[in-house]
């Protein structure tokens, strides 16, 4: 019985642990598949509102073009009718009219502009002068449509009409069909109104599920893990039965974007790392009990044979053999143990240098669009002879150039492995390349920086790119610390005296635990936000300084002081 009851007591624990592995294992899993899930939503999103903005700007753009105004003043009206034409071909619209401000036809293309087009919504907030714009089935143009309303001003300022763009819906969704994964964007009502899927078209969502145009109600099972949300359902063929949801609002085209991703093998891999803890549980119990079975019988023969005690200590002074063999090795292990923490250190320099070139790229990325966009405008301008406006161009150019090369300055010179001795450090400059370095993070994370910079180079005792790494790794850890804050402010400031004293204050939570944060491997992030090697790192480089580094709490925050050496020509000499 008592055998029988253990065994069944460690089934239990076997089946509990590996309950567990899967719980985790499964969460992990879909967390990684919602992160893609974010990214593809994200691109959907962003595709979908900038290929509707060409339509926007065309409306914009056309609404004031003297082929339109003219008709105002009695002008042909086979003129505005090509111009619309030459504008609906180009743009693959679904029509063009330019309307006046009583609701009549002025031009058209093609023919025939649906006259429910006067009495609409965005038509009567165009007339107000603002743009309007509109979507649905039922617009009447006989389908699915998109439009936009942009009013055309007279030289008084007054609204004289209006230009009325549709986008064909059909025709947008065509490059979409089949792609993966599954995206649909739904209407303030909760109906498809459009999507990659052609068999969710028209569906709508319900509490309990979603409803088809035609047919009974799809009932959908809703499973929440960790904050994810995963459906259980069987919308169609070409959805995946068991799929991870996500759902964003986007307020700029009045839809919300929903996202479907195969949960599936979320669910495989959480299996399979279950069964491995199972085996392995099985796998050392077996063993527990053949040793346990072992030294039992061992002990039963030890009682009948106690006239083996020559072989009993043969025995034991193998097993002291084996002792010390196994000290050696662990002396060993943690020689290699040390050894790997070393290069850890490392690893978190480089992994520093990382995050800051992918917030630089970003950075870049605005200047070399702005340049191109200057670039198309000015030649544009050579073209219509106006020499002054293209030279205004070209010089925005070689300001926002300037801007682009001294950010790719700033990234080499802190990317540089900087192997020379201690020397003359400009430290407003370090301190400066650090904020420009952090700009984009920090702006993208909503965090105020208040750098009250002196006036007048201030020169310490240190090497440039290793002091930028410390001011890098503090502004970073100061970010961190206030997320989920309302209030993001980090304020730096230089003070003289017979140390330069560098202080980093945010309005985060605080440090938990001031004696231990310079530790290495020292982190209270989340699990996989970061190894604890920031201010470690940061602490042996401002010591290789002669300086001297700590932090401490305010009560609104936490407060990083770096005190540096003077820099002095007799120590240069």
């Amino acid at each position: 019985m008592k055998r029988a009851a253990a065994l069944l007591l460690s089934l239990g624990a076997v089946a509990g642990l590996s309950w567990g592995a899967w719980s985790y294992g499964y969460g992990q899993a879909l967390s990684q598949i919602a992160g893609r899930a974010q990214s593809d939503l994200a691109l959907a999103s962003d595709r979908l509102v900038t290929e509707l903005r060409r339509y926007q700007m065309a409306a914009v753009l056309m609404a004031d073009h003297p082929a339109l105004a003219a008709l105002h003043d009695g002008g042909p009206r086979q003129a505005a009718d090509r111009l619309l034409l030459e504008t609906v071909d180009k743009t693959g619209a679904l029509m063009a009219a330019y309307l006046g401000t009583d609701g009549r036809v002025l031009a058209s293309a093609p023919e025939g502009a649906p006259p429910e087009i006067a009495d609409s919504a965005y038509f009567r907030r165009a007339l107000h002068g603002a743009l309007g714009s509109a979507y649905g089935r039922d617009l009447g143009f006989g389908q699915r449509a998109y439009v936009y309303a942009a009013p055309s001003f007279s030289e008084t300022g007054a609204v004289q009409g209006v230009l009325v763009v549709a986008v064909d819906i059909d025709l947008l969704e065509e490059g979409w069909g089949g792609s993966s994964p599954a995206v649909f964007f739904r209407d303030e009502d909760g109906r498809v109104f459009l999507t990659n899927r052609s068999e969710l078209l028209g569906w709508t969502r319900t509490a309990a599920g979603m409803a088809p145009p035609e047919g009974p109600e799809r009932t959908i099972r809703v499973d929440r893990v960790d904050g994810t949300e995963v459906w259980q359902q069987r919308l169609s063929p070409y959805v995946p039965q068991e799929a991870l949801h996500l759902a964003g609002e986007i307020p700029v085209i009045a839809m919300t974007g929903d996202v479907l991703l195969d949960a599936a093998p979320a669910r495989r891999v959480a299996s399979l790392q279950a069964a491995a803890v199972a085996a392995l549980c099985l796998f050392f119990g077996a063993l527990l009990s053949w040793a346990t079975a072992r030294r039992r019988a061992l002990a039963e023969a030890n009682a009948v044979l106690e006239g083996r005690v020559r072989a009993r200590t043969r025995d034991l002074t193998e097993a002291n053999v084996a002792l010390q063999r196994e000290v050696a090795e662990r002396t060993a292990a943690e020689g290699a143990l040390k050894k790997a923490q070393a290069e850890l250190v490392q690893a978190g320099k480089l992994s520093a240098l990382g995050q800051m070139s992918a917030g630089i790229s970003h950075e870049l990325n605005q200047p070399l669009t702005a340049i191109r966009q200057f670039a198309e405008n000015g030649q544009a301008f050579l073209d219509r002879g106006r020499n002054e406006k293209a030279g205004e161009n070209l010089a925005r150019i070689a300001a926002l150039a300037a801007r682009a090369a001294r950010i790719i300055k700033n990234l080499r010179a802190f990317a540089r492995n900087e192997s020379e001795p201690m020397g003359r450090v400009d430290l407003c400059a370090v301190i400066d390349t650090a904020v420009e370095l952090t700009e984009a993070r920090l702006r993208a994370d909503g965090v105020t920086l208040d750098w009250q910079r002196p006036d007048g180079p201030v020169f310490a005792l240190g090497g440039e790119v290793r002091l930028g790494q410390v001011f890098v790794n503090l502004i970073n850890n100061a970010a961190d610390a206030m997320a989920g804050q309302t209030a993001k402010r980090i304020a730096i400031a230089l003070e003289t005296g017979p140390l330069l004293t560098v202080t980093v204050q945010d309005t985060g939570p605080g440090i938990a635990d001031p004696e231990k944060v310079f530790e290495p491997f020292y982190s209270t992030k989340e699990v996989g936000s970061g190894m604890g090697l920031g201010l470690s790192i940061s602490y042996g480089l401002v010591q290789s300084f002669g300086g001297n580094i700590r932090g401490v709490n305010t009560g609104d925050g936490a407060l990083f002081t770096v005190e540096l050496e003077h820099w002095r020509a007799e120590e240069a000499a």
